[in-house]
């Protein structure tokens, strides 16, 4: 008998009858087999590959299941089925090696996993090279504090809006996830001023240092008392720079209208959103800023009224500044009432005190 026809009649009798120590020992040279030859097998190979471990898998003991993962998670075309089924092993030896680093499961299936396995599994995903918006949100939603600081130290994670938004809300009172979230360079303005507000002094100065460039703009957004500073270093940020442009070109040419704040908000768009109210309602960026960015739903409905927007716009508003959380029914009935009952003359009053009270500062800002 040939040494190839040995094995397959071995292959043979431990599928058949062969007791778990045996079917243990021939999984071995299945893998030894596959992990030697793989880069030379077709698809017909493979397949019959994955048949093959999925019936020798059966009843095998743990270390047997833990070495087939470690031996196959870095294999570009191991077979298919019996990667999935190693990675949804509830015991996270077998499932970690495949979960971290095995490139054959795609987003559902690493969408489904972090859903519905253990907190083990979900870090190990948020090991992974890569990682897509769909499988951070998820594990930014349902993981633990390990978890979430294990992805936002992840570079080759990419987050979502409505992640920072969750992470943010995470980091209140929490420096290493605050530091960690703030240092992430393409975090929204909007959510990297949330954070800054709701941050330590510490956080605030390790986070001067990771974004060196910013200092000044990072100091005055959380301190008010320095707005025209601010104000200078929204301008200069890239994005404000292009927002500005924008809806500054719109004004230019009389295009700049209610429908355009509307649509800004309802487009997610918060910083073409803030520099379109701060123009229309002649007060700085930054005053408009503020108020968005913590909460301050009275300057928003002031300056509405004032410059006799829509409740449709006001809403719009509200609900950008409440970020993927948005508002209650109830908390937006009670800013609706509050507006309905404001008189524009007083709101108007209220806006001119705002700005001369800001030219006032700017003036003693320049002559310092």
């Amino acid at each position: 008998m040939t040494a190839k026809n040995a094995f397959i009649h071995e292959l043979e009798e431990a599928l058949a009858h062969g007791s778990a120590e045996r079917r243990a020992k021939t999984l071995r040279r299945v893998t030894d087999l596959f992990v030697f030859g793989s880069s030379h097998f077709s698809d017909d190979h493979i397949e019959v590959f994955d048949g093959v471990f999925s019936h020798l898998l059966a009843d095998i003991e743990l270390s047997a299941r833990v070495t087939l993962a470690d031996r196959l998670a870095a294999i570009p075309n191991a077979p298919p089925k019996i990667i999935r089924t190693l990675a949804f092993d509830d015991t996270i030896d077998v499932a970690g090696p495949i979960l971290t680093r095995s490139t054959l499961l795609d987003n559902v299936a690493l969408v489904e996993n972090a859903r519905t396995k253990s907190q083990d599994h979900l870090l190990a995903i948020s090991r992974r090279n890569s990682l897509a918006e769909t499988v951070t949100d998820v594990l930014v939603e349902r993981g633990n504090r390990e978890v979430a600081l294990s992805v936002v130290q992840n570079a080759g994670a990419k987050l979502s809006e409505t992640g920072y938004v969750r992470l943010v809300k995470r980091s209140e009172g929490d420096d290493e996830l605050a530091q960690s979230v703030g240092a992430r360079p393409e975090i929204p303005r909007q959510q990297f001023l949330k954070l800054l507000t709701a941050a330590s002094k510490a956080v605030r100065i390790a986070l001067e240092a990771s974004h060196p460039l910013n200092v000044t703009e990072i100091r005055h957004a959380v301190a008010d008392v320095t707005t025209a500073i601010q104000a200078k270093a929204a301008a200069a940020s890239r994005n404000y720079t292009a927002a500005r442009a924008l809806v500054e070109s719109l004004r230019a040419s009389g295009q700049l209208t209610e429908g355009d704040i509307e649509a800004f908000a309802r487009a997610g768009k918060f910083e073409e959103t803030a520099v379109a109210i701060a123009m229309l309602s002649a007060l700085p960026i930054d005053v408009i800023e503020r108020a968005m960015v913590q909460d301050r739903e009275e300057t928003i409905l002031i300056v509405a009224k004032a410059r006799g927007l829509s409740w449709a716009t006001v809403k719009a508003v509200l609900l950008l500044c409440a970020d993927k959380g948005g508002m209650s029914a109830h908390a937006l009935e009670q800013c609706r009432t509050v507006f309905n009952k404001l008189k524009r003359e007083t709101a108007q009053q209220v806006v001119a005190f705002q700005q001369k009270r800001q030219a006032s500062s700017y003036s003693r800002a320049s002559d310092e």
